[in-house]
């Protein structure tokens, strides 16, 4: 299959851009690129901007290899769950430039950077698992409630609530918007401005203030991988 996943590197400045030519769907080969490059990324000692292609960051999880169930659907379910955590302990500063839409585990990935900008326009953002007929896992939110605002929150699990751009930013999806021209340009000047941090004390911080969340996540993945096979991947409404 083409590459879905794209690494450059300048200046310090490690770009993982997603771009399949659709809607970013996260399929078990488009997780394994991902990890791969953040372990590329890691190894060149770089701060990280994790962006998509034109309106859409990612609409979550390959909705063809959620209908098929099987393996292939548990090991994207598995490799899913484990990014947010990947992502959350990432050494140096993630920055998560958000094109446009965003769902399910396209925003849990999102959600799991240091700093999220968003980008004005006709976008929805949205953990819409119940509308989808599936009990929001343990991982998401989780991933959620560490960056929405409590009644936001509420709203987004229970509700699956469809955030514009401007209410997104309200709730705490994103840190900042810009407009769509701006958002490569302000994602890196911030990526330049946060790589000047002490990355030893970034990365004790991090982990310090976010081990109990890694530990439940952690925790989390066994059990709703659990769930996922007792509801049945091939029953169950697809994200």
């Amino acid at each position: 299959m083409a590459d879905s996943v794209f690494y450059s590197l300048r200046d310090n400045i490690a770009t993982i851009r997603i771009d399949d030519g659709k809607r970013n769907a996260l399929s078990p080969q488009v997780l394994r690129e991902i990890y791969r490059v953040l372990d590329r990324a890691e190894s060149d000692k770089a701060t990280v901007i994790i962006t998509g292609r034109e309106s859409v960051f990612s609409a979550g999880f390959d909705l063809h290899t959620m209908k098929r169930g099987g393996t292939d659907a548990m090991r994207m379910l598995r490799l899913g769950y484990a990014l947010t955590a990947r992502v959350m302990a990432y050494p140096r500063p993630v920055i998560a430039a958000c094109n446009g839409h965003a769902m399910a585990m396209g925003v849990f990935l999102m959600l799991s950077a240091d700093y999220v900008i968003g980008s004005r326009g006709d976008f929805k953002i949205s953990a819409n698992e119940v509308a989808l007929g599936l009990t929001m896992p343990r991982v998401a939110a989780a991933t959620l409630q560490n960056r929405l605002t409590p009644a936001a929150y509420q709203r987004a699990v229970t509700l699956a609530e469809y955030f514009d751009a401007e209410s997104a930013l309200r709730a705490g999806f994103f840190d900042e918007l810009v407009d769509p021209e701006a958002l490569t340009s302000r994602a890196e000047t911030l990526a330049e401005a946060f790589d000047e941090l002490d990355a030893a004390a970034h990365k004790a911080s991090k982990l310090r203030i976010r081990a109990a969340l890694l530990r439940k996540i952690r925790v989390s993945i066994p059990l709703d991988l659990l769930d996922a096979a007792m509801m049945g991947l091939r029953g169950a409404r697809p994200r």
